[in-house]
């Protein structure tokens, strides 16, 4: 039981310097986790012994180690997100009878990891693998509303990209939109992609309230009229808070 608050403040060391935009100061990474400055050299000593942080003696600085480069790409190799989100997306498609995906953001666009769909149903442009521009998904739209503005405007510099007339067509009319979907706690794009298809998002999110990913149902829109999204919205959200728990997070504040 000795060894666990050791293991902790390592854990801690590695969160922080993971969530930094680079390589930090001894001095820093003792401020930031209240640790005594002895007991961090010490600590980032033994964690560069085993290769999980490294020094960088011109800058003064520690960083990421290969160690845990390797630990990620082997969390990335065993699929987690999938595999614990596939379960969930079954269950919704018995629930609503509909295409149910999930994606994530890949820069400024939707990348599609999974998509569960019921027996005989139509298929879709959006497929396992394919990607689309975000601010025409609704899973996109999902993770986009709970980003810091200053990331959606570097993601979003120019010319936006348009595919059937309909959608955000400026930061200023995206910055809206995505306004409105955090407050309603979650997206919705009708014909944005597809004439005629229309879609539901909602977000899941990891441990720091950080969107991860966005649970999508995808129907035609003469099934489904406005007015009963709010129930496809409901079951979509339920989803996407059962996929937060499943990764340990935690909606933000």
């Amino acid at each position: 039981m000795s060894q666990v608050p050791a293991a902790r403040r390592a854990l801690a060391v590695l969160r922080l310097l993971a969530a930094a935009p680079g390589p930090l100061p001894a001095s820093a990474i003792a401020r930031a986790l209240d640790l005594p400055r002895s007991s961090t050299y010490h600590l980032l000593t033994a964690m560069a012994e085993d290769g999980f942080v490294t020094s960088i003696p011109e800058e003064r600085r520690w960083g990421l180690g290969v160690a845990a480069f390797e630990i990620g790409s082997a969390y990335l190799r065993h699929e987690p997100l999938e595999r614990l989100a596939r379960p969930l997306l079954r269950r919704l498609v018995d629930r609503v009878g509909e295409i149910a995906q999930l994606g994530v953001l890949h820069g400024a666009e939707t990348l599609y990891l999974l998509k569960e769909q019921p027996p005989r149903h139509a298929t879709l442009v959006t497929d396992v693998g394919v990607r689309m521009p975000a601010q025409l998904t609704a899973s996109g739209l999902s993770l986009l509303a709970h980003l810091p503005p200053a990331q959606v405007r570097a993601l979003f510099p120019g010319r936006f990209v348009n595919r059937t007339g309909r959608g955000p067509a400026s930061l200023r009319e995206l910055r809206r939109v995505l306004a409105e979907d955090a407050r309603r706690g979650w997206s919705s794009e009708d014909g944005y992609i597809t004439e005629g298809f229309a879609s539901i998002a909602a977000c899941a999110f990891d441990h720091t309230g950080h969107p991860t990913a966005a649970v999508t149902v995808t129907f035609r829109r003469d099934r489904h009229p406005p007015e009963t999204w709010p129930d496809l919205a409901a079951h979509t959200r339920t989803a996407a808070s059962a996929l937060t728990t499943r990764l340990t997070g935690r909606p933000p504040s």
